[in-house]
């Protein structure tokens, strides 16, 4: 384990996590024994990361989130504060399903909102913006912008987050995107 990171004396990181250099963990924060978080992440107050997740390099986990076993993050992404990950598809309080944990893949440079959830076994593609208070239930593509309870999909953004106009180029970057059997892709 890196000692190249920082800890708040209120968190508690178990013994065997894996927390790579640059990395943040704030205030009444608990990491599992085998976790493993990457370079540069931050882990805001209050937030749990269960055994076997796993965050790669620049992560930002806002506070109040729990990250449950199953979860993948891949670079840059955000989950937004108290916004929720589930890991059981029928949880019940007498019925013990620890062997029923569908796993969920956050691609790269996803971002989610605050308040949403995160249905286990969904995969979301790289870059999607998942509004505040959405609710994803299946699969999410990359670049889509999904609102609502269920979530929808609105439209498509950028990298850098801005919503694309129908010219689907990035009024931030200039970045230009092409619609490929209705999947974004980036051209430039």
């Amino acid at each position: 384990m890196s000692k190249n990171y920082y800890k708040h004396e209120t968190a508690i990181i178990d013994d065997g996590a894996e927390i790579g250099e640059g990395t943040k963990v704030w205030h009444f924060c608990h990491v599992m024994g085998t976790a493993e978080i990457g370079e540069n992440c931050i882990l805001g107050q209050n937030v749990f990361v269960g055994n076997n997740v796993k965050l790669a390099n620049n992560v930002k986990v806002q506070n109040n989130v729990s990250l449950y076993e199953g979860v993948i993050c891949e670079d840059d992404v955000f989950c937004g504060p108290s916004m929720v990950f589930t890991n059981v598809i029928n949880p019940r309080s007498t019925v013990e399903r620890k062997t029923e944990f569908k796993p969920t893949l956050v691609k790269k440079g996803a971002s989610i909102g605050a308040n949403a959830t995160i249905v286990c076994g969904a995969t979301l593609g790289e870059y999607c913006f998942i509004g505040a208070g959405a609710v994803i239930t299946k699969d999410v593509k990359p670049y889509a912008l999904m609102v609502g309870v269920p979530a929808r999909q609105k439209g498509w953004v950028s990298r850098s987050g801005a919503i694309l106009g129908a010219d689907l180029v990035c009024p931030e970057t200039g970045e230009k995107y092409k619609l490929v059997v209705d999947n974004l892709e980036l051209v430039i």
